[in-house]
């Protein structure tokens, strides 16, 4: 919920999808008299399968739609209902949408091409896999959180005057969500205890 931390993730992860390239060389460059890595370790071996399980897959399907159909899809449905204010109503609706549109994606998306060449839509269809992930929990914790707070406004928790209301009691926690299989998160808190300032309510009057 907080605007600024949020933008600094989002602006790291922005601008590093395009400085990355022009700079690992460099990193991996100190890494030349390094021997080779082992390749057996069992959580290699068990990531490698699943990524090429997932690959098969995305290959198999033959569908009818492209995954630029999926991903705007997706985006309109957090436009609309987990944006800037945010209702119950409008979440539930939302997590349903999307797991909707989970099923769909794994049934209907076309990935053209093969896994033997550089192909923009397979890594496109891995990351919008992901986006319907990462919605759906946003959706989840969204509905979760019974307050205002920051960036995240729910509409049945304001202030007459329209401001956002807080409950420092019971949502004074950090949320962890740990995945455990499709559309099943677990929350772990970890608490916030503040020893040298007092938490109280923002007032821009």
């Amino acid at each position: 919920a907080n605007r600024l931390g949020a933008s600094a993730l989002m602006q790291g992860l922005a601008d590093g999808y395009f400085v990355l390239p022009y700079t690992i060389g460099s990193y991996l460059s100190k890494e030349l008299a390094t021997k080779p890595i082992p390749l057996d370790h069992p959580a290699f071996v068990e990531a490698e399968n699943n990524v090429k399980a997932t690959i098969d897959k995305f290959l198999s399907i033959n569908g009818t739609k492209s995954v630029d159909h999926f991903h705007k899809r997706l985006g309109h449905i957090m436009w609309e209902k987990c944006g800037m204010a945010r209702n119950r109503e409008g979440l539930t609706q939302a997590i349903k949408e999307i797991q909707d549109l989970r099923r769909e994606f794994w049934a209907d998306v076309r990935v053209p091409g093969s896994a033997d060449e550089f192909n923009p839509e397979l890594e496109k269809a891995h990351r919008v896999a992901d986006f319907i992930e990462l919605g759906e929990l946003m959706c989840i914790d969204a509905l979760n959180r019974e307050e205002s707070c920051g960036g995240h406004f729910r509409e049945e928790h304001q202030t007459e005057e329209g401001e956002a209301k807080r409950d420092d009691e019971n949502y004074a926690y950090v949320a962890a969500w740990e995945y455990k299989g499709v559309s099943e998160f677990e929350l772990h808190k970890e608490e916030l205890n503040y020893e040298n300032i007092k938490v109280a309510q923002r007032n821009y009057k």
